[in-house]
């Protein structure tokens, strides 16, 4: 199948006066590429300009449209997406690409294969049309996903905002020039909205106590932060702590998500059980489509998962997680926010701060969507807002006092 004769030709789209967002979709179902397009162009800041069967197809697209964003399936004849993944990188390193599947084990791992490959985030697919059709979940997520990344695709060059040493007196803060904001809180919570005014951001001095739990908070873009992060946490040991980490996710992908982070952090990490106990060492991952929390039963420190409503339109949900680490642990608390969109985890942040504790929040330049990270570093409650790869010393020091 050519490329011409599967595209959507530019002149044939509804374009809006504004610059919209250029989007390719690749599924080798014609059913689902009609679907997706009629979705991402009900919004006016998105134009599908290319809809191609095969991931061959896609990289020869890339010489006759300008594209920002592409949603990339995975399963397909002639070329599958995460064969074509490093090949439409290798033409444009600064494509956004969203992958999509199924929720199957395979898929999931597949996806976030892809993810430590290069993609910049998944959405996974309803199994049948009727499921797409109907699915007002997916339909937001997959507009909210592409705008996002589009925005990023066209963001300038960042240069990584100074930020000094969190090491102030007591009492005293210390301000930086804040970066730019590209996203803040939208209505949903989980993406992107207008932007902000930037304005300075307010560093806190550190909890004097040492953690006895370190909680992390991620959505798009998470994996890949999550894996540099933990390897480099343990690489040298010293951390001993249980680490929660509650990455927005569906079911089925943080089965996945933690067998991939023990196999890169060399840490035991499984999906969380209700009512098991905290052990120092573990790594435990928020279930998909469950909240995660921590109660105290007697000495120990049990998880507990739960149904209850989503929060900033997730489950899980950061906030939750560490309004809980909060009211069980007080100042012996560290918490990170890393990157992803909307401000999910600054409010929780909030109350992390109000008891003492100690917030960390990745800086934009090294984040993929400033948007979680951003909202909880301007609202004046971390102690440090660094680039990834200075994240994990931070910790070790803190957590160590080494």
């Amino acid at each position: 199948m050519s490329v011409e004769n599967d595209s959507v030709a530019p002149s044939t789209i509804n374009r809006p006066k504004s610059n919209p967002y250029r989007v390719m979709v690749v599924d080798d179902s014609a059913v689902v590429r009609g679907l997706m397009t009629r979705m991402l162009e009900a919004d006016s800041s998105i134009s599908v300009v290319a809809s191609v069967g095969n991931g061959q197809a896609a990289v020869q697209s890339l010489s006759h449209y300008d594209i920002e964003v592409i949603v990339l399936d995975i399963e397909m004849p002639i070329m599958d997406g995460l064969t074509a993944l490093p090949k439409l990188l290798q033409k444009d390193p600064d494509i956004q690409i969203i992958m999509s599947s199924t929720l199957t084990l395979k898929n999931a791992d597949i996806s976030l294969r892809a993810i430590e490959a290069g993609a910049a985030d998944y959405i996974p697919k309803p199994s049948t049309s009727k499921e797409i059709t109907g699915g007002l979940d997916f339909k937001r997520d997959l507009v909210e996903k592409v705008k996002a990344l589009g925005a990023v695709r066209r963001a300038p060059k960042r240069r990584r905002p100074g930020v000094p040493s969190p090491a102030v007196p007591l009492g005293e803060r210390s301000k930086v020039p804040a970066a730019r904001v590209p996203f803040t809180s939208s209505a949903s919570g989980a993406g992107p909205a207008t932007p902000a005014a930037p304005s300075a951001i307010i560093l806190r001095k550190p909890s004097d106590q040492i953690p006895e739990v370190i909680g992390i908070g991620s959505s798009t873009g998470g994996p890949q932060a999550l894996f540099k992060l933990l390897a480099a946490m343990h690489n040298g040991g010293g951390i001993t702590q249980p680490i929660v980490i509650t990455q927005h996710m569906p079911a089925t992908f943080t089965t996945i998500l933690a067998q991939h982070i023990q196999r890169i952090s060399g840490r035991e990490a499984t999906e969380a059980q209700d009512g098991e106990t905290l052990r120092g060492g573990h790594i435990y991952v928020a279930p998909g489509d469950f909240h995660m929390v921590i109660e105290s039963r007697g000495s120990e420190k049990v998880i507990r998962i739960n149904k209850n409503p989503p929060e900033n339109f997730c489950r899980p949900s950061v906030d939750p997680m560490f309004r809980s680490l909060a009211k069980v642990f007080g100042s012996h608390v560290l918490a990170v926010v890393l990157t992803g969109m909307g401000s999910d985890g600054a409010k929780g942040g909030q109350e992390i701060y109000k008891a003492g504790g100690t917030v960390l929040a990745q800086d934009e330049a090294s984040s993929v969507v400033w948007g979680m990270p951003g909202a909880t570093a301007q609202a004046g409650i971390c102690a440090a807002v660094l680039p990834l790869d200075e994240i994990a010393a931070f910790i070790k020091k803190l957590a160590t006092r080494r």
